[in-house]
């Protein structure tokens, strides 16, 4: 099931070596489940002090979701945007922040747009993903920019040990089709994983009256990690991703690659230290009406030092991160340099904890930025837990706000970063089948950077002139026995431009994900119910998008060993709904971007067992 879970604030460079501990508790995972997103080292549900959903390999496999973005929708604190299904540009509003607003994960190594600002989430593959973890919160005193609404990190397939490799075949409606391979192992302390896969699909129509918009992707991961005999090691991880998408207008060719380099040693039995170099690629070309150029690369290296006295822990760390942008468009800045230090204590006192984070980034771009973050926690039994926390956070503008020259078009060098102050109260209470909890929470946020026009030469350009205050309740259960999983999520989001009233564009204000499984021997059969309420499209709150809710069924047949066969009906009722407007290339009229109907898919699996 969906596993709700509370984890401390906290950075996580994510590492290859933390998914493998996450993996190796996987048979404690039902009583206390450990979280390594949202702190500098692994910790339990027990030691936690902020908000977090788990969405494990199980969960995925379940769920069958065609596209990653699929595990997000209706999550507790998310809005997605999207301008259609497959490969179609999708914007995610986590707690309300901005589409740049939520830091993307990829096995510790950042994915986005260094021209946009905004992860590619429309482009990661699910098939290659083990695990998921959503923290919800201000986090830019561990993550640095842009954790303003919280982060998503997404871990990549570990090897396991009783599985050599796995095929699968998948088709369905809308001639979609995919091919998946992979290959898996260890060999005494060293691991390796190698997968691929391909899908094609001819689409479905973007607006009323319009023709399908196809999507093709080819992805590829591979991993090779390796654990010393005293503790620590190393590992590689390649990622990418690849194709075309085609939209109203035209289409895009894009790849987007990721590569990962950890070394972890244990210099005493009070210090362990670990060092991480990363480098991602985010490259489209579009053709069409607006041909364009856009291709980004960032590089980093972090170094984290963990000292422990007793139950109390404290990190010390730095980081350097350099990004450059080249395209089709003129950029009068091509390449920025961020350097930070970090640090982050836990002091444990028995059935209360506090949390002190703290980090310093200094941008050749636009200054430096301090952040800093304090949690506080009081397990009052064993089921029942209380936690307040305070973090600031800040956006930093992005290459096209500062730098970028068009005809129509003119960066702002003068832009500050965005400034964002949040305040959380959650309660929770897990029990030995179930679980709740509740959080509150605030965040104001100063100096929104916005477009404005000259409405005379239609000029344009960025500034920082607007404020928003956006404030909500969560609330998550779930039951889990031997067959039942049962998991509910509803949000309320109130996001207020207070300069002007208007609610911010493209968040709805209330969510509701519900998702029942239940198990009969080797079958399985589950439902999935995401409801969200109207939202507006624009920022003046004068073009209204209705709500909507989508039922989804699947099944699955484990028939021989081995063998396995998957079949779910998405959009049971054919909604057709729309998150999200575009205007015509020629009249410049808006229509509505409208999302697939009901669509079926099937698939075949075997595993190679050992």
């Amino acid at each position: 099931m969906v596993r709700f879970t509370v984890i401390v604030a906290g950075v996580s460079l994510l590492s290859p070596s933390l998914n493998a501990v996450a993996q190796q508790s996987s048979e404690t995972e039902a009583l206390d489940p450990i979280v390594v997103t949202a702190t500098l080292g692994p910790k339990t549900v027990g030691e936690s002090l902020s908000s977090v959903t788990v969405i494990d390999e199980a969960d995925i496999q379940r769920q069958q979701p065609t596209e990653f973005r699929d595990l997000l929708r209706g999550q507790p604190g998310v809005n997605l945007a999207s301008e259609g299904g497959y490969g179609k540009t999708t914007s995610l509003f986590l707690r309300g922040a901005g589409s740049s607003g939520t830091v993307m994960l990829l096995d510790g190594i950042r994915l986005r747009s260094g021209t946009a600002g905004i992860p590619p989430w429309q482009f990661l593959p699910a098939d290659l993903m083990g695990r998921v973890e959503l923290v919800r919160g201000a986090k830019s005193s561990l993550y640095g920019a842009d954790a303003v609404g919280g982060v998503v990190q997404a871990f990549t397939l570990e090897p396991d040990a009783d599985r050599q490799g796995w095929a699968e075949v998948t088709g369905g409606s809308h001639e979609t089709r995919e091919t998946n391979v992979g290959v898996a192992g260890r060999v005494g302390q060293t691991s390796y994983l190698a997968s691929g896969l391909y899908s094609d699909t001819d689409g479905t129509n973007l607006r009323s009256g319009g023709e399908d918009k196809g999507f093709r992707n080819a992805g590829g991961l591979a991993k090779l990690s390796h654990r010393f005999e005293q503790g620590g090691g190393a590992g590689l991880t390649v990622f990418q991703s690849e194709g075309n998408t085609e939209f109203e207008g035209g289409d895009t060719d894009f790849t987007i690659r990721a590569v990962g380099l950890y070394l972890e040693a244990v210099a005493s039995d009070y210090w362990r230290t670990r060092i991480q170099f990363s480098e991602s690629r985010d490259e489209q070309e579009t053709f069409g009406s607006y041909p364009s150029t856009y291709n980004s690369l960032s590089r980093s290296a972090r170094w984290d030092n963990t000292l422990t006295a007793g139950s109390h822990e404290l990190v010390l760390g730095s980081e350097v991160m350099v990004d450059e942008v080249d395209g089709s468009d003129d950029f009068t800045e091509t390449s920025r340099t961020n350097t930070a230090v970090f640090g982050q204590g836990r002091l444990n006192f028995g059935p209360t904890e506090l949390m002190l984070s703290l980090r310093l980034d200094d941008n050749e771009a636009f200054g430096k930025e301090e952040t800093g973050g304090i949690a506080f926690g009081h397990q009052f039994d064993r089921a029942h837990r209380v936690r307040v926390s305070y973090a600031t956070s800040f956006r930093a503008p992005t290459f096209n706000d500062l730098y970028l020259t068009t005809p129509f078009y003119t960066g702002n060098p003068d832009l500050s970063a965005e400034q964002g102050q949040m305040v959380e109260l959650g309660f929770s209470g897990r029990y030995a089948s179930w679980f709740w909890d509740v959080a509150v929470y605030q965040n104001d946020v100063d100096d929104l950077i916005t477009y404005v026009s000259d409405p005379v030469t239609w000029q344009g350009t960025m500034e920082n002139i607007e404020t928003a205050r956006i404030r909500g309740v969560e609330l998550s259960s779930g039951y889990e026995t031997g067959s039942w999983d049962l998991v509910a999520a509803l949000t309320y989001a109130d996001s207020e431009n207070r300069d002007t009233g208007a609610r911010l564009p493209r968040r709805a204000t209330k969510n509701l994900r519900l998702d029942a499984d239940r198990q009969f021997g080797e079958w399985s059969v589950g439902a999935s119910l995401i409801a969200e309420s109207d939202r507006y499209n624009d920022p003046e709150n004068t073009s209204l998008l209705p709500g909507y809710g989508t039922v989804d069924l699947r099944a699955a047949w484990n028939f021989m060993p081995g063998w396995s066969a998957s079949f779910k009906v998405d959009n049971v009722l054919d909604r057709r709904y729309t998150t999200s407007q575009g205007s015509d290339s020629v009249t410049f009229e808006p229509f509505d971007y409208l999302a697939p109907g009901r669509t079926y898919m099937a698939s075949l699996r075997y595993d190679f067992s050992r």
